[in-house]
């Protein structure tokens, strides 16, 4: 039990960290003995009430944070395209699509989460290191992970607007810095592979409704009639087969 809650407690402050620089106030402390709140003379014990509010503000959010720094992002939306792209509007179901985007990331994040286990949290357990050099260790293979999938104009991007004209090192990048960085990016990544994903679909709707258009069946819809071709197209080609291989190269 004890192994699982410093399991936890070691997830939480890298979420901490990741999201940014917490300035302590001197009048209230989280995680002290006592908090003093406002100019009150009397000291009360506020630390288990505020202590559970923080732990359950961060376990709500930690899903989506945690997805938003691996490629769940890039994999999510390329599977969103194949589906749109084809003309099928629930098939496959999202419970699928969500869940092979959630395995694909688990397969491309693992050699990062074995290193992070072996440099951060076993060692930690074991007390071999504490907290600040445990949350050191775990933040540099993810932080890498990202520097390598971030484009240098959309980090400048963010260096300028938070005017950090200084940084001469990845390592001066802050990581609240970093995750919007890489997020736009593997936004943009996304959208890139989604565009050439449309273009044969594209033109088997051009031929089929200029084929309609030809014959004179101007009423009928030639979704109806490309969809059929697209589907056949897809699996010949054994598409799914080519973009799952060409989105987990792309990480690379």
């Amino acid at each position: 039990m004890r192994k699982w809650i410093k399991i936890l407690a070691i997830s939480v402050s890298i979420i901490i960290l990741m999201s940014g620089q917490v300035y302590a106030q001197p009048e209230i402390s989280l995680f002290g003995e006592n908090s003093i709140l406002g100019n009150s003379p009397e000291s009360q014990n506020y630390v288990f009430s505020l202590q559970l509010l923080f732990a359950l503000t961060i376990l709500t959010l930690a899903p989506s944070i945690l997805i938003m720094m691996t490629s769940f992002t890039r994999i999510i939306i390329v599977l969103s395209f194949i589906r749109n792209a084809l003309g099928l509007q629930q098939t496959p179901p999202n419970q699928v699509i969500i869940g092979l985007a959630l395995f694909l990331t688990l397969f491309i994040m693992a050699p990062i989460g074995v290193q992070l286990n072996n440099e951060a949290i076993q060692p930690y357990l074991r007390e071999e290191i504490d907290q600040e050099v445990a949350l050191e260790r775990a933040m540099d293979p993810i932080r890498e992970f990202m520097f390598r999938q971030t484009r240098d104009k959309d980090l400048s991007l963010f260096l300028n607007i938070k005017k950090m004209d200084n940084v001469s090192d990845l390592d001066d990048v802050p990581s609240h810095v970093l995750i919007p960085a890489f997020v736009i990016s593997e936004l943009k990544t996304a959208f890139q592979i989604g565009f050439v994903i449309y273009i044969p679909f594209i033109v088997i709707d051009m031929v089929v409704a200029s084929t309609l258009m030809s014959m004179g069946m101007m009423m009928l819809p030639p979704v109806i009639i490309s969809l059929p071709f697209k589907i056949l197209l897809f699996v010949l080609v054994d598409g799914w087969n080519l973009i799952i291989k060409s989105v987990v190269l792309s990480f690379k």
